[in-house]
């Protein structure tokens, strides 16, 4: 359980003669032991429980003093604070907690496609988080750190497919000398918020060397993946995004799930930080972790929805219909909002 360090002691005649160092340390020598034997605990061993610890810690959740800020806030002289330009919609209570998992049924080749690569990536995804979903009955094993660890992963390559299928539009409107009718703005908002996500929730805990390694592999493998495919099928991509955030869904159901059924102690006392409670406009009485996982949620159906719709569409005509102006605003149509939402997506024939 311990292991023992020896630290031999200093010879006096190792020294020059006739130094103040040498006298020194022979008169020090004659009142210690020839050795110096200490004590350390090995760190194979769990101070708490003394068992060994065979689990890489992926992320470390530190004091709020001890986090480093990786976007730190910048002021100048002149400049208190960069606002964005994109302004979060405000959701109820009503509105968050009617979000529901649902999924929708492949009815082609390209939906195959997108469900098989979702499916793949979730695996690797749980793989790298040690997520296991545990069966009808039982308690689910994942702590708060568990959690987080997920989350971070999950975060940080969420905002990837909007910024390479956002940057892929303009550069095709740019070389075509086209309008592109309204998606590069909506791609690019939905990059935003999943970055803001991520700020979120680093806010709360700081992800380790381990995890932040990970992040680095997946996200260059994932951006050039998107890109290529991207290019081939648009089509593909975006119904493989809202497959991905039907997972999203479950992921933040779960942990809402867990949180209200007291399994999540430390979770059920702690504040939003003070990024959300601004950037979601949260109101007084509202600003707990609880809350906060049921905005996230609420992102997440947002986006199932919007590439749902995007993948009915004709990619390369057919305008955006979450920027659009309609004829009859008497039916329902998509906003940015959850006030109306369609979980599998609107139609080609109810928008355009």
């Amino acid at each position: 359980m311990y292991s023992i360090t020896t630290i031999a002691p200093i010879r006096a005649t190792a020294l020059p003669k006739g130094t103040g160092l040498r006298m020194l340390v022979a008169s020090y020598s004659s009142i210690t032991s020839p050795a110096i034997t200490t004590l350390r605990q090995s760190p194979l061993i769990n101070n708490k429980n003394n068992h060994a610890v065979s689990k890489r810690s992926i992320s470390s959740a530190k004091p709020k003093s001890a986090i480093k800020e990786f976007f730190p806030k910048v002021e100048t002289k002149q400049i208190v604070e960069v606002e964005s330009g994109w302004r979060h919609p405000v959701y109820t209570e009503a509105q968050m907690k009617s979000i529901q998992i649902q999924h929708r049924e492949v009815r082609n080749w390209s939906d195959w496609v997108a469900l098989a690569m979702a499916r793949v990536l979730r695996w690797g995804m749980d793989t790298a988080t040690g997520y296991k979903h545990p069966a009808d009955g039982e308690k689910f094993g994942m702590t708060e750190k568990n959690w987080m660890n997920r989350i971070l992963f999950l975060e940080s390559v969420a905002g990837v497919p909007g910024m390479v299928a956002g940057m892929l539009r303009h550069l095709r409107s740019l070389r075509t000398m086209k309008r592109d009718n309204g998606w590069i703005e909506t791609l690019l908002e939905e990059a935003h918020n999943e970055r803001m996500h991520l700020l979120t929730f680093m806010k709360i805990a700081q992800p380790g060397l381990f995890m932040r390694l990970m992040v680095l592999g997946a996200q260059g493998v994932y951006f050039n993946g998107l890109f290529f495919s991207y290019l081939v099928s648009p089509r593909t991509c975006h119904r493989f995004v809202g497959y991905l955030e039907e997972e999203a869904v479950i992921t933040y159901t779960r942990i809402i799930e867990e949180i209200e059924a007291g399994n999540l102690p430390e979770w059920a006392r702690m504040e939003a930080p003070e990024i959300a409670i601004k950037y979601w406009d949260m109101p007084e009485g509202h600003r707990t972790m609880h809350d906060l996982m049921l905005y996230v949620r609420a992102d997440e159906a947002k986006h199932r929805e919007v590439n749902h719709t995007l993948g009915n569409l004709n990619q390369k005509a057919d305008p955006n219909p979450y920027t659009a102006v309609f004829r009859d605003n008497s039916k329902p149509r998509p906003s940015k909002g959850v006030d109306l939402t369609k979980p599998t997506g609107w139609e080609r024939d109810e928008v355009i």
